[in-house]
């Protein structure tokens, strides 16, 4: 049975999850607490499960791979996760606290439109490409076999959704509706779910194009919406 595995190593608060580095799971660090010493099975857990679905997406995972990746016993496994499923859940949480997180630092300190925009593309970009293991789980599972896991995935983005309409309302745009504000802050989410995925996919040589496409398509969203009026609204002229 496998005595090494990956954990991360914390990064600074509100970025990257982290990076992997080796831990063995047989000895305890010197002084590690209980607490401590599940933390960092729990991360093993999660980690493994991130490699394993490369190749089986969740739905193919099961309880005693895992276990077996990890170098735990099958019953070990439930200290941690009462299911795949809860497994698969806390690994779509991680997979946008941080995200979220780091989006939200880009609107920080009233930047123009054009700053926005070349942020949130350059964040995404070193986001996706750092944390490439989570965007494929999230890439492979939002249309996947379960249907839990599933919602999970279209409820975190429906909070990024919320999160970037409240910020869409302090721009200048007193003439736009709750509702359009809604559906403006679906196109730019979607336009960096399919820019992200794009990047997954790329090889190296692509990514200038990438990063111009999705630049371009956030402007033409953006532009174009502070000319929108929503219906019913008053005339300003």
């Amino acid at each position: 049975m496998p005595n090494t595995v990956y954990i991360r190593t914390p990064s600074a608060p509100t970025t990257r999850v982290g990076t992997l580095r080796p831990v063995t799971i047989g000895a305890d660090a010197a002084g590690e607490t209980r607490s401590e010493k599940k933390e960092r099975t729990r991360r093993a857990i999660l980690d493994a499960a991130l490699r394993l679905t490369e190749d089986t997406g969740l739905a193919g995972l099961s309880l005693r791979q895992v276990a077996k990746e990890v170098g735990i016993v099958p019953t070990a496994f439930y200290r941690h996760f009462g299911s795949i499923d809860q497994l698969g859940l806390a690994l779509v949480e991680e997979s946008f606290v941080s995200l979220r997180a780091m989006i939200r630092d880009v609107r920080q300190g009233a930047p123009s439109l054009g700053q926005i925009v070349d942020r949130s593309v350059a964040v995404l970009v070193e986001h996706v490409r750092d944390e490439r293991a989570h965007f494929g789980f999230i890439a492979r599972e939002r249309s996947g076999g379960s249907a839990v896991v599933r919602d999970a995935i279209r409820t975190q983005f429906q909070l990024f959704e919320r999160e970037l309409a409240t910020d869409l309302a302090r721009l200048p745009m007193e003439h736009w509706s709750g509702d359009d504000l809604r559906i403006l802050s679906n196109l730019i989410v979607g336009s960096m779910i399919t820019t992200s995925e794009e990047i997954l996919r790329a090889e190296e040589r692509e990514m200038a194009e990438i990063r111009h496409r999705a630049r371009t398509q956030l402007l033409m969203v953006i532009i174009g919406a502070l000319n929108w009026k929503s219906r019913g609204s008053a005339d300003p002229s």
